[in-house]
C-alpha cells in the first residue's frame, strides 16, 4: 500500500482528524434555555433534506496500510487484528463484518465511512425502531476522503480541532455519496425530498409543519409492524458545504414554552 503503519501512528491525532464534526441545528438555539431562536442556518442552491436517524455515531476508517479502525464518535474502540475491542454500545460487533468486508476491497485512501447505529439497546430512541433489543440497524449518512493525509497527522491537535469543527474536513458532495454507498453495499440515511433553499421554511412553526408532514412515521424501522417516531430531519446542500439539523423535539418544546 503506502509507508503508513497503523501500529506507529499517532492514533490521537487519527482520533482527532476523523472524528465526525458538530452539527448545528437549522434554527438557532437559545444557549440560555435550549429554545430555538429566529435566526436560521443560511443555505444556497439545492437543499436535500434526509431523515436524521436517532442512535450512535459511528465510524468505520479505512487506513493507507490496508487495515481498518472503528470508533465512536468520541473514540477509537477497535482496531484491525485486536483480541479485545471496546463493548460499548455494540458498536464493534455490529460494524466489524461491515468494516472486515470493505477493507477486502479498499483502494489504499484514507476513507471514513460514517454510519449511525441505532436499535438494540441504544439510547430510549431505540424502541421507535424495534421491540427486540438484539436487532440492530446501521444507515450511512457521510463518507470523508482525506488525501492529503501526510500533512495532516503532523498538525498541532488546536489545528485539528479548528479545521475539523470549520468545515474543513472534505466530505463527499451528494452524487459521490451515492457511489460509495453502492460501492460499498450500504443504505444511506432516507433521502426525503430536494427543493430551491429559498423555499425551505424559515419560521419555526412553518419547520415543524413541514418535519410533520414529511416524517409521520421513521422510514427505517427494524420491525414491519411498528411505526416508531423519527428524531429529525438534516438539510444539506449537494456539494455538502452547509449542513445542519432540525429535531423534533426542538421545535415541540419551543413552541409549547411559548403557549
Amino acid at each position: 500500500m503506502t509507508e503508513f503503519a497503523v501500529r506507529a501512528a499517532d492514533l490521537r491525532v487519527l482520533n482527532s482528524l476523523t472524528k465526525y464534526p458538530s452539527i448545528p441545528t437549522y434554527h438557532e438555539l437559545d444557549p440560555r434555555n435550549g429554545g430555538l431562536l429566529p435566526t436560521v442556518t443560511s443555505f444556497s442552491g439545492t437543499v436535500i433534506a434526509t431523515e436524521k436517524v436517532d442512535g450512535t455515531n459511528s465510524r468505520l476508517v479505512l487506513l493507507p496500510d490496508g487495515t481498518y479502525l472503528i470508533g465512536s464518535r468520541e473514540e477509537l474502540l477497535y482496531a484491525q487484528g485486536d483480541l479485545i475491542g471496546n463493548p460499548a454500545l455494540g458498536i464493534v460487533e455490529q460494524l466489524k463484518p461491515v468494516a472486515s468486508r470493505l477493507i477486502d476491497q479498499h483502494d489504499g485512501t484514507l476513507r471514513v465511512y460514517y454510519l449511525e447505529l441505532y436499535g438494540g439497546k441504544i439510547g430510549g430512541a431505540a424502541k421507535q425502531y424495534t421491540r427486540d433489543a438484539a436487532t440492530f440497524g446501521w444507515r450511512l449518512f457521510d463518507v470523508l476522503e482525506l488525501a492529503d493525509w501526510r500533512t495532516a497527522l503532523t498538525w498541532p491537535p488546536s489545528q485539528i480541532a479548528t479545521w475539523r469543527e470549520s468545515g474543513g474536513q472534505p466530505f463527499a458532495d451528494e452524487p459521490t455519496l451515492l457511489k460509495l454507498a453502492e460501492a460499498a453495499g450500504l443504505d444511506l440515511t432516507p433521502r426525503l425530498f430536494m427543493l430551491p433553499a429559498a423555499d425551505l421554511p424559515t419560521t419555526i412553526e412553518a419547520t415543524l409543519d413541514l418535519l410533520r408532514t414529511t416524517l409521520p412515521a421513521t422510514r427505517v424501522s427494524l420491525d414491519p409492524t411498528l411505526e416508531g417516531a423519527s428524531e429529525g430531519v438534516v438539510f444539506r446542500t449537494e456539494t455538502r458545504t452547509t449542513i445542519a439539523k432540525a429535531r423534533f423535539q426542538d421545535y415541540e418544546r419551543t413552541l409549547k414554552r411559548r403557549r
